[in-house]
């Protein structure tokens, strides 16, 4: 007799326990699930909902013993107010141009890329990705996505942010810039892009993947104000002790072309 199918089931897996990348003495372990099927967008949403990240078909969550630093983290998009720092940030690159479009790998894309990865993150696995990695990076997705490529007054590619579409928000899946250019501040210059593009389509929240406060490489992510983190399945509001600087809304946008 053939067993029914089970409609509706989906499986969690856990990986093998290694090192954290992120916290010295730490374990990582993450929960992951496929994202696959006509209802790949939905079940996208519900996962990210519950503080799940997205990386080529799967979604993923950490699960590590005896740790919980990692929190997924989402900017209130409806009630963001940049600070001066990122006032100033977004007046630098107000000759930015900004264009969307499907997730497409480019030669281009990639020597950004790995130039971008030997310079910040020349000891991580990434470093050691070629162009065919970078494309499944890119390509591999199941869902909503679409790539946004910065680009100096010279068309210079000097950034790209690979992007998820959610029911509720713009999901930043993976960014890397030019490493040369760090008065531009690009990377901040990208987060601040996707909040102000989240807000014109409507979006109420930009999520920014995990935050960790024990982490430099990861902390950063508490500037963008107010925002919410993921604890005991649910968001709560991020409490920060940092004295704010006084907010006002960003008053020069960079030139955007919309996804086609």
């Amino acid at each position: 007799m053939r067993n029914a199918p089970l409609h509706g089931v989906r499986f969690f897996f856990s990986t093998p326990p290694q090192p954290c990348p992120y916290i010295s003495g730490q374990v990582e372990r993450r929960l992951i699930t496929e994202l696959a099927g006509r209802n790949a967008d939905v079940q996208h949403d519900a996962l990210s909902r519950a503080g799940f990240r997205r990386s080529h078909g799967i979604a993923y969550a950490p699960s590590c013993p005896n740790c919980n630093a990692c929190q997924a983290l989402r900017v209130n998009v409806g009630k963001f107010q940049p600070s001066r720092t990122q006032r100033r940030i977004w007046k630098r690159n107000h000759d930015i141009s900004v264009s969307e479009g499907p997730p497409v790998a480019t030669a281009e894309q990639y020597n950004l890329f790995e130039r971008y990865q030997y310079s910040r993150h020349s000891d991580g696995d990434m470093a050691r990705m070629d162009y065919f990695d970078y494309r499944a990076l890119v390509e591999d997705t199941p869902v909503r996505t679409w790539l946004a490529e910065f680009r100096d007054p010279d068309k210079r590619l000097v950034g790209t942010c690979l992007t998820d579409a959610l029911g509720d928000g713009l999901s930043a899946v993976y960014s890397f810039f030019d490493p040369g250019m760090s008065r531009r501040s690009l990377g901040s210059t990208m987060i601040l892009w996707l909040i102000r593009r989240s807000r014109e389509l409507g979006l109420p929240h930009a999520y920014l993947g995990f935050w960790i406060a024990q982490s430099a490489k990861m902390s950063y992510k508490a500037a963008y104000r107010p925002s919410e983190i993921y604890v005991n399945g649910v968001w709560k509001q991020l409490e920060v002790t940092e004295p704010s600087e006084r907010p006002n809304m960003v008053k020069q946008p960079l030139t955007t072309e919309p996804v086609q």
